[in-house]
């Protein structure tokens, strides 16, 4: 088994990319917004300093604007017009930031359109690092960014996504994302305030270690593989390729609070897994057009994980901008292909946990 392999390269494709074609993480934090404002009303709000929302893994900052706008509608109601809200937005420095400023300044459903006393700011920092002052978070939030490991902890013989892995290959992931876990908790907790709340989305998966997106990975699989014997990646190139994103099943999340413990203060409130329907298949249903289905899958695939692929192209292939655009253009094209002919749908789980810092 390789020795891990540290990401260092941007999780999402940039120029606004994510923004446009990552629907899916939208709809699935979107079920969450109940246990949102009902995590608000739960919070310590006393004090005239201004309250501080935290937004862990924000990318390009579109699939962010309802939470935050739910949540600062949930803190007005309770403080009032007048009092600070300051908005953080936190993602790695590879991050495409230019893309979360233009949404935060000219998107129609930017929150701060209509409340001069809401104040966005953006870090630029791993999660998996300290990104805010002990004790001064009121509420975090965090939506599908933790599915994204620190390191990729081993290879991935004969394909490129752990949830297409076993073995060895499996078990090493899970150790990864077990301690990832509770290195993003323990953060989180020293960062909250005392009844601070954090409220986290993570695709779900079944008991099984399955998933409805496994069909969508092989064909993009052999789509590598197509790619190799084209000349258009090495085959030293493809064998690098293994994707940071690690699928936790239920009792992995309550792992570290089971038998009601508490990890650095902070304890289980809540935990609600939903069924999130397939919103392009739903579409593709109406009116059969295989193509525009392609295509939008294809473009989610893209965005959100060939930028990782990338990285592993030559060192003198990732810093040309032809190379690296080339190798998504024929990922793209051929995978569209391939999914056109096989239509299917992805339905998928949300697993939601809400979280409670001790007072």
């Amino acid at each position: 088994m390789s020795s891990q392999l540290k990401l260092t390269h941007a999780v999402m494709e940039g120029k606004g990319s994510y923004n446009k074609h990552a629907k899916l993480p939208a709809d699935g934090a979107t079920l969450a917004l109940p246990l949102l404002e009902r995590a608000i009303k739960g919070i310590d709000v006393a004090g005239e300093e201004p309250i501080v929302v935290a937004d862990y893994g924000s990318s390009q900052g579109k699939n962010s604007l309802a939470p935050m706008r739910t949540a600062i509608n949930g803190l007005r109601r309770r403080v009032g017009p007048s009092r600070a809200i300051s908005v953080f937005h936190i993602d790695q420095t590879s991050n495409d930031f230019n893309s979360l400023f233009e949404v935060l300044d000219a998107d129609p459903d930017r929150y701060v359109a209509d409340d001069p006393e809401v104040y966005p700011a953006a870090i630029g920092k791993s999660f998996y690092e300290k990104v805010l002052p002990p004790g001064s978070v009121h509420f975090g939030w965090s939506s599908y960014a933790a599915v994204w490991l620190s390191q990729v902890p081993a290879a991935i013989p004969g394909h490129f996504i752990s949830v297409c892995s076993d073995g060895e290959v499996r078990e090493a992931f899970d150790r990864q994302a077990a301690k990832d876990w509770e290195t993003f908790l323990t953060l989180r907790a020293r960062e909250l305030r005392p009844r601070g709340r954090l409220l986290v989305v993570l695709p779900g998966i079944g008991h099984d270690g399955r998933s409805e997106f496994e069909l969508l990975f092989d064909h993009a699989n052999v789509v590598l593989e197509e790619l190799v014997a084209d000349g258009v990646i090495a085959k030293e190139e493809r064998s690098r390729m293994a994707i940071g994103s690690h699928l936790r099943r239920k009792r992995d999340l309550l792992a570290p609070f089971e038998g009601n413990r508490k990890l650095e203060g902070l304890s289980l409130e809540d935990f609600m897994m939903s069924a999130l329907p397939d919103a392009v298949w739903a579409q593709y249903e109406r009116d059969r057009d295989k193509e525009a289905l392609a295509t939008k899958r294809a473009l989610f695939f893209r965005s959100v994980f060939v930028p990782s692929l990338a990285s592993a192209l030559s060192a003198a292939r990732v810093g040309e901008v032809a190379a690296v655009g080339t190798f998504g253009d024929q990922l793209e094209q051929r995978l569209k292909q391939r999914l056109a002919g096989q239509p299917a749908p992805m339905h998928s789980w949300v697993q939601t946990i809400l979280l409670a810092k001790e007072s």
